[in-house]
């Protein structure tokens, strides 16, 4: 059997080009020029006959066609990406991981020369930030955030859903904490916009919520961290991101009370995992989280 098959530049070219839904974010995808690009994706078209795309005042579309197109060629391109992958005998490759900025900070960096020892051929480029990427669109393989209970990603893994604690420098800590009031004596802080200071004092109980002192949220996860260790007051966050901070005595725990809000999820571009460098990357991070991450 004879296949017809269009110049394989060019199907490289329509897949990304119809991911992102524009000849520019194909272009920087691929690193080469928007009007090459746009010679393979008109190439294409006229070879196949078909209108691939629709130009619209802001941007472009995919066609019917091109929609239906784009439908089977990219399972077919990953399906040739991975048997290729497959023959390396150790991973390799740059994979793009999205991160919330404080588990990229707290969590994430401190620990990435463990993964690069055991595999020193991929390159992961992190990019810590608060927006989520879009992994449908390959923006990241692989995509970190902190899902709140109730909220869903569908296909997302959960990383680490730690308890919530009071942690503060012990150059702050003048006394004794042995009853949750003993926390009073203190500028109290919080690493989210919420109301987990109610929350805590809630399951500690002892002190009446209308004592509870109302927290501004007044900077971001990474700074309150930073403020915490400087001396500045008791602060609220999960324990894994603080770890590092504890390990080496600049942060105390004050307390074994604690709650569970919700967690880190790992979310991944549907097929991700067809590449080797994925599947080793998320699954170091899945075992070395697991201190962290509860079994129910």
């Amino acid at each position: 059997m004879v296949r017809t098959l269009p110049p394989l530049n060019a199907l490289r070219a329509f897949e990304a080009a119809g991911r992102h839904q524009s000849f520019s974010g194909a272009a920087q995808e691929l690193g080469v020029s928007h009007s090459s690009i746009s010679r393979h994706v008109r190439g294409l078209e006229d070879r196949l006959g078909v209108q691939l795309f629709r130009d619209l005042p802001r941007g472009l579309a995919l066609s019917l066609d091109g929609a239906a197109y784009l439908a089977q060629i990219s399972p077919a391109l990953d399906a040739i990406a991975y048997a290729t992958d497959g023959l390396a005998e150790t991973p390799q490759g740059t994979i793009t991981v999205n991160s919330e900025p404080l588990f990229a900070t707290k969590w994430l960096v401190p620990r990435l020369a463990d993964f690069y020892a055991l595999h020193p051929d991929v390159d992961v480029r992190l990019e810590a930030s608060r927006h989520l990427a879009d992994v449908a669109r390959y923006e990241a393989d692989i995509a970190i955030r902190f899902v709140h209970p109730g909220g869903v990603y569908p296909g997302s893994e959960l990383i680490s859903d730690a308890t919530l604690r009071p942690f503060a420098s012990p150059d702050l800590i003048s006394g004794p904490i042995s009853t949750p009031r003993d926390l009073l004596k203190y500028p109290l802080m919080r690493d989210r916009s919420n109301g987990t200071w109610d929350t805590w004092f809630a399951k500690a109980g002892g002190v009446p919520p209308d004592e509870v002192p109302q927290i501004d949220w007044r900077m971001s996860s990474v700074l309150a961290v930073e403020a915490a260790v400087a001396g500045q007051g008791v602060l609220l966050v999960s324990t894994e991101v603080v770890a590092n901070e504890v390990a080496a005595g600049r942060l105390i725990q004050l307390s074994d009370i604690g709650f569970r809000e919700g967690g880190y999820h790992l979310i991944r571009a549907e097929g991700a995992l067809r590449r080797k460098a994925v599947r080793v990357f998320r699954d170091w991070l899945i075992a070395k989280a697991a201190p962290w991450r509860s079994s129910d």
